[in-house]
C-alpha cells in the first residue's frame, strides 16, 4: 500500500524491480487511493509510465538544485550548513559571523597556531570558552576540532566537492595564520597522553626521526648510585621498516638546542649597529614603496590569467576534474596570499621596518636566553622560528624559516666578536650584507 506510484520508485533500478516481482507473483498486489493498477499488461504498462514520470520529476528537481548551487558558488557563497563561527541568515540566505561565536572560535584558532596546545589541549580551551555542540551540548570530538582547524573557510575561502572557492563571507583569519595553523596541526596530529606527576621532559614532542619520522619519545633511568637520567630515542612504531637510531642523553639535546640557538642570536652590539641602520633604510623605503606595490599588482594579474586559462583547459577537456582540480586550488592559495600582502603593504605602507625591528630585538633575546640557559624558552623560541625538527645519529637538524635561516647560514668567522678588533671591516660586510 503507498500513495502514489512515485513514493516506491524514483529511479529505473527500482521501478524495473518491482514491475519484475509482478511478474514472477512475488508481488501480488499493489493498491494507491489515488492511483488505479491490476496486475494486467495495461496496468503494469501504466505503472511504468508512473515510474518514468516520478524520474523525470527527480531528475528535473535534482538539475534546478545544481543549476541554483552553481549560482551560489559563482557568487561566491557556501550551499552548505555554516561552520562554527558563523551561522546561516534566514532571509538574505547568506552566512554572516555568529556574535556568540565568532570571536571565541578566532581565539581558539589564534591559540592552537602557537603551538602551546595540542587537539586535547585545544578541545578543552574551546569548552571553557563556551564552544560546544550546538545538539549534544557537550565537547566536540577530536575529529570535528580538526576538520574546523583544516576548513579553508575561515580565511576567505571555501571547499565544495574538493575545489576551492573564493568566499563573499568575512573572513575570521588570515591566509598566513592558516597556513600557521596547518604547519602546528602537521606536528602535533595526535593528542598526546598525559604524563605522570613527576618531573617533566624536556624535549618531549619537539623533535621527530630522522630515519623513520616517528615522534621522539623519553625515558628516565635510575642508576644503582640514585643518579637519574634522561634518554631520548625514536618511538620506533614504524610496522614496515626497522628503525636503527639509539639513544641521546638530555644534556647532549640541550647542548645542540643551545647551539642552534646561539647560531640565530645577535649580540648587543649588533643589535644596536641594525636600529641605526634602520633609521636610514626607512628614508630610502620611501622611494620604492611604489616600486613594490607595481610587482604585486603584476603578479596577482598572472595568477588570474593563469586562473582562466586553467578553465579554459578543463572546459576545452584538455585536463581532467581532478587535474583541474588540484591545480585551481594551489592557484588560489596563492591568489590569496598575494592578495593578502598586496592589502597588508596599501594599508600599511612600509610596514616592513617595523618588522625587521622586531626581529632584531627577537635575535637579541635569543642571545640572552642561551646566556641564561634558559631551555624551555630556547625550545619554544626553536618551535616558533623553525619547522621539521629531526633527531638522526645522535644530532638534531632544524629548517629555519626566513629571516632566521639567513642568520643560520651565516659563517662561523662572523660570529667573532668584532668589537675586539673593529679593523675586521670583511667581518662587517658579510653583517650587513
Amino acid at each position: 500500500m503507498a500513495w502514489n506510484p512515485d513514493r516506491l520508485a524514483r529511479n529505473s533500478v527500482d521501478g524495473g524491480r518491482i514491475i519484475y516481482l509482478v511478474d514472477t507473483g512475488k508481488i501480488q498486489s499493489l493498491k494507491f487511493p489515488t492511483f488505479w493498477f491490476e496486475p494486467t499488461p495495461q496496468g503494469k504498462f501504466m505503472l511504468s509510465v508512473a515510474f518514468g514520470q516520478a524520474k523525470y520529476y527527480t531528475d528535473n528537481l535534482r538539475e534546478n538544485i545544481w543549476r541554483g548551487i552553481r549560482q551560489k558558488l559563482r557568487r561566491g557563497e557556501l550551499p552548505a550548513r555554516a561552520p562554527l563561527g558563523y551561522f546561516n541568515e534566514p532571509r538574505l540566505r547568506t552566512i554572516e559571523p555568529d556574535p556568540k561565536t565568532f570571536r571565541k572560535t578566532k581565539k581558539a584558532l589564534e591559540a592552537f597556531a602557537t603551538g602551546n596546545y595540542t587537539l586535547t589541549q585545544i578541545c578543552d580551551k574551546m569548552f571553557s570558552l563556551g564552544l560546544i555542540g550546538a545538539r549534544s551540548r557537550k565537547k566536540f570530538a577530536l575529529s570535528s576540532i580538526e576538520h574546523t582547524l583544516k576548513n579553508p573557510f575561515y580565511y576567505g575561502h571555501f571547499l565544495y566537492r574538493g575545489e576551492l572557492h573564493e568566499g563573499t563571507h568575512k573572513p575570521m583569519i588570515s591566509k598566513k595564520l592558516f597556513d600557521r595553523i596547518q604547519q602546528t596541526l602537521k606536528d602535533k596530529c595526535k593528542p598526546r597522553k598525559k604524563q605522570p606527576d613527576k618531573k617533566p621532559f624536556l624535549f618531549l614532542n619537539f623533535a621527530q626521526c630522522g630515519e623513520c619520522g616517528y615522534s621522539i619519545t623519553a625515558e628516565r633511568h635510575i642508576k644503582k648510585s640514585g643518579r637519574e637520567f634522561v634518554y631520548y630515542r625514536c618511538t620506533k612504531r614504524s610496522k614496515t621498516k626497522k628503525c636503527n637510531q639509539g639513544f641521546l642523553r638530555d644534556n647532549a639535546f640541550a647542548d645542540q638546542v643551545k647551539d642552534y640557538i646561539q647560531k640565530v642570536s645577535l649580540s648587543d652590539k649588533w643589535r644596536d649597529r641594525y636600529l641605526k641602520k634602520l633609521e636610514t633604510w626607512e628614508k630610502d623605503s620611501r622611494h620604492s614603496s611604489d616600486l613594490i606595490a607595481q610587482k604585486l599588482k603584476a603578479e596577482l594579474s598572472r595568477v588570474k590569467t593563469r586562473i582562466d586559462r586553467l578553465t579554459d583547459a578543463y572546459l576545452d577537456q584538455t585536463l581532467n576534474l581532478k587535474e583541474f582540480q588540484e591545480k585551481k586550488n594551489s592557484l588560489m592559495g596563492q591568489k590569496k596570499d598575494i592578495e593578502e600582502k598586496l592589502s597588508d603593504f596599501e594599508r600599511k605602507g612600509n610596514h616592513w621596518l617595523e618588522l625587521t625591528r622586531n626581529w632584531i630585538l627577537e635575535a637579541n633575546s635569543a642571545e640572552n636566553l642561551a646566556l641564561q640557559e634558559d631551555y624551555r624558552g630556547m625550545k619554544e623560541f626553536l618551535q616558533k622560528i623553525g619547522s621539521n625538527r629531526r633527531l638522526a645519529a645522535g644530532t638534531l637538524s632544524v629548517d629555519f624559516k626566513k629571516p632566521w635561516d639567513y642568520l643560520y647560514k651565516l659563517h662561523s668567522s662572523v660570529r667573532v666578536p668584532t668589537y675586539r678588533n673593529e679593523a675586521v671591516t670583511a667581518i662587517n660586510q658579510k653583517w650587513w650584507s
